[in-house]
């Protein structure tokens, strides 16, 4: 675990220590809260997992599910949040809405018999290249490479990066190295450097995709579920506000656009891959507005209030991390504490 996660696991416990999760929660905690999960999928120990933060066990879904009834918040539909949101609605008990991006297999083998369980509603986001099987998870192409790799060498642009990858330190030091550098840069050197790291360390790069992924056959089955909404997560999960305008309009309309022809179903809600302040902005949400979304979804960390409602293509989602499964970690985050250093107004003002 990360100095900064270390930090943030720290803080969890000093909140349920001083009980500031119990006797500010009826402040911090606003209408509801989306909740954002990856994969689900039984623990497999690797001592060199820098992902990890994406994936929670079966069990711990199950936690989460049975500390959000014992918490009172009512587990809602997607399609219900912003009735729930808006001012002038009843106020009544929280809600909570689940949504699980990407689109992987586990999702479905792992994670759906819980909430089948718990007879909870659920939203898996799309992104349709990975349905296609030709889409790149280009950080787990990442971690599988430096995994292998004893040296990681990266060319281009008039610079040489050469980083040692033998020991699990250096493997995790090399990892985030160079996950931020690609970040900064731009999206197409970023899936360049990576198809190279891929390949120089032989990861096949489609078939990790496709065994991940769910494909359209399987798509097409879950969306006749009752309890399963499909949402849209572009086509080829880009980091928006790296995209030129063209770019970052084809890929929020036409994924909604694929998702319906091939699913034969409306598809209303978007999430923003990645979705942080670095990720989508003023222009996205303007974008998924005219792509005809009711809402569109970041990852920036925040309950739902009900200023929220008036602008519903730029929705907070609170993720919930690999890195903390335990009730401590939960309970802070479902009282919305955490999340009073963010001011509303400001983050609002930032979105609109």
């Amino acid at each position: 675990m990360s100095l900064k996660h270390r930090a943030f696991n720290s803080g969890f416990g000093t909140l349920a220590a001083i009980g500031a999760d119990r006797w500010l929660r009826f402040l911090a905690r606003g209408r509801g809260v989306i909740l954002m999960f990856h994969h689900v999928r039984p623990w497999r120990p690797r001592e060199f997992a820098p992902n990890r933060g994406l994936e929670i066990t079966p069990e711990f879904l199950d936690v989460v599910l049975t500390e959000l009834r014992q918490e009172g918040f009512d587990i809602i539909p997607l399609d219900a949040v912003l009735d729930r949101a808006r001012p002038g609605a009843a106020a009544g008990r929280p809600f909570a809405a689940l949504t699980f991006d990407d689109g992987y297999r586990d999702n479905v083998e792992h994670a759906w018999p819980v909430l089948r369980r718990h007879n909870a509603p659920w939203t898996l986001f799309v992104t349709t290249d990975f349905a296609d099987g030709r889409g790149r998870l280009w950080w787990l192409e990442l971690e599988q490479a430096i995994a292998r790799l004893d040296r990681v060498v990266l060319r281009g642009n008039g610079e040489l990066r050469d980083l040692p990858s033998r020991t699990m330190v250096e493997k995790g030091a090399a990892f985030e190295a160079i996950y931020r550098h690609l970040r900064a840069g731009p999206e197409e050197r970023l899936r360049a450097i990576t198809a190279d790291l891929a390949a120089q360390a032989g990861v096949d790069t489609r078939r990790l995709t496709a065994n991940l992924c769910l494909g359209w056959d399987e798509l097409q089955t879950l969306v006749r579920e009752p309890d399963v909404l499909i949402g849209a997560h572009t086509l080829s999960h880009p980091i928006l506000a790296k995209c030129d305008g063209t770019t970052a309009m084809r890929e929020i309309a036409e994924s909604k656009e694929l998702l319906e022809r091939r699913l034969g179903r409306p598809v209303r809600h978007l999430a923003y891959p990645f979705g942080d302040a670095s990720a989508v902005g003023p222009r996205e949400f303007r974008l998924a507005r005219q792509a005809g979304y009711v809402t569109a979804i970041t990852s920036r960390p925040a309950h739902v209030f009900p200023d929220h409602a008036a602008h519903p293509h730029a929705l907070p989602r609170t993720s919930v991390n690999g890195l903390f499964q335990n009730t401590r970690a939960l309970r802070a985050q479902f009282s919305g504490v955490p999340f009073l250093i963010w001011n509303r107004r400001r983050i609002l003002k930032i979105e609109c």
